[in-house]
């Protein structure tokens, strides 16, 4: 097939521009949203008699049967054809004659290649939507098992308050709520219809966009055929969701490994879910963690590197943009690819709740409430700190815990203290204390369970 700008060019296009300039290679997976826009563009030119009833029927047959070629893998992609546009109307010709040079009456690659990427993002945010919200639903039922199973808590990864293991899990559940959130607001500007602003400036020919919009379910159309073959803003929002999910999932990562170190002795990872040393007899690498929390930067990388093609480019259509599609691909597909290995990998976790509890009962993590407790007694909490603090240094300088000291010693720091400070410093009693709303006491950590399964 000619190329389309032949009737312009006396020379053919050489070789070295041909490989140089393809993007076949990579867009081909666009092929059933070409098709799925193609239809909607020719029955709309059907409609509007721009085309004859029987060609727009003879058009739409032959793009079905390239369709069930590409799904059988008979189709062959061409490289000197460039894109999935061109290879696709290339094989309609082939197919039906030159009928087939109608289907692009009234649009060009510009407002086609908008089109194809909004169809293709929609369906890939609603997979996402699910696999967010099936992780969610593994993340829940964790918590629910652990409810009670006692932990550390941490700032500046120093011990620092107890907290409970379902507590702790909720906190993700909470990061993937605002994440979904997040792309469902995105899904709002992603749906919206670029076809027919065709090059840049629209058509003289008479279309129906609105038709088409309801055909292919957009729910608004894009107003400014300008802005609608130049804007990739739908791109770099879902990039910029993609790479806030990934953070949230690299810190969960990064607790995994480190849960799993002979330090922590959290958890152990299922031998499913790690690998050894090619030398090492004893290791056990968790090297799934590692992967997604490495993951993010190759998505971070796409999001910059979108915002650096898009950025300073004179309206409209630039051949810049083809590099719009690589970076969104990878996204995707490394995305999907990481939620999917924490669905399975996260039930198979075995937490080592002993170890934890002993833990959450060092390192003076009950001081804060040493602290409230004297602020139950009546000791601004300023005071009550200084207090608590002393309590503390007399503790570590003794070398014992605070649950070990005496009524008597703590005395000496407080005329306030009495028998009933023994009852505020045991874990179970620091948990159960903690009822505020959002807080780690089993009975609030529950109600949020309830509150979040009704959520998602």
């Amino acid at each position: 097939m000619k190329k389309p700008w032949s009737g312009r060019f006396k020379e053919k296009t050489a070789a070295t521009v041909e490989t140089f300039t393809e993007s076949i290679s990579f867009d081909f997976r666009l092929w059933p949203y070409d098709i799925q826009g193609s239809i909607a563009h020719v029955r709309m030119l059907g409609r509007k008699r721009v085309l004859k009833g029987d060609e727009v029927e003879r058009i739409v047959s032959g793009l079905e049967e390239i369709a069930s070629e590409i799904e059988a893998g008979r189709f062959r992609f061409k490289r000197g054809l460039e894109d999935i546009h061109m290879n696709i109307e290339a094989a309609l010709i082939r197919k039906i004659g030159p009928l087939g040079g109608k289907l692009h009456t009234a649009r060009s690659r510009n407002d086609q290649i908008a089109l194809d990427l909004r169809l293709y993002l929609r369906a890939e945010a609603g997979e996402c939507l699910k696999m967010m919200r099936r992780l969610q639903r593994v993340l829940l039922r964790l918590a629910e098992r652990h409810v009670e199973t006692v932990m550390p808590g941490y700032t500046h990864l120093q011990r620092a308050q107890p907290v409970t293991l379902g507590h702790h899990l909720l906190a993700y559940v909470e990061m993937l709520q605002r994440d979904r959130e997040r792309l469902e607001d995105a899904l709002k500007r992603i749906n919206t219809l670029p076809l027919g602003a065709c090059a840049l400036a629209g058509t003289t020919l008479p279309i129906d966009r609105a038709y088409v919009a309801r055909l292919l379910g957009f729910k608004r159309i894009a107003e400014n055929s300008m802005d609608a073959v130049s804007d990739r803003d739908f791109a770099i929002e879902f990039l910029s969701f993609g790479a806030i999910l990934m953070m949230h999932l690299s810190r969960l990562a990064e607790e995994l490994v480190l849960w799993s170190t002979e330090e922590f002795s959290f958890l152990e990872l299922p031998d499913a879910f790690a690998t050894g040393s090619s030398i090492m007899p004893q290791k056990k690498n968790p090297d799934v963690a590692e992967l997604i929390r490495g993951k993010s930067g190759r998505v971070y990388g796409a999001l910059l590197s979108l915002l650096t093609t898009m950025k300073a480019l004179p309206l409209t259509y630039n051949r810049d943009m083809q590099e719009d599609k690589i970076p969104l691909f990878d996204t995707v597909d490394t995305l999907k690819a990481v939620l999917t290995v924490l669905i399975e990998m996260l039930p198979a976790l075995k937490f080592n709740r002993g170890r934890m509890r002993e833990t959450a009962a060092g390192g003076y993590a009950l001081a804060t409430d040493l602290a409230e407790y004297l602020v139950s007694k009546g000791l601004p909490f300023r005071k009550a700190h200084e207090v608590a603090g002393g309590i503390v240094r007399y503790a570590v300088e003794k070398g014992v815990e605070l649950q070990e000291l005496t009524l008597e010693e703590y005395r000496r720091f407080s005329p306030l203290i009495e028998e009933d400070v023994f009852a505020s410093i045991t874990l179970e009693g620091a948990l159960r204390l903690r009822r505020s709303r959002g807080g780690t006491s089993p009975e609030e950590t529950r109600r949020q369970i309830k509150r979040l399964k009704k959520l998602i």
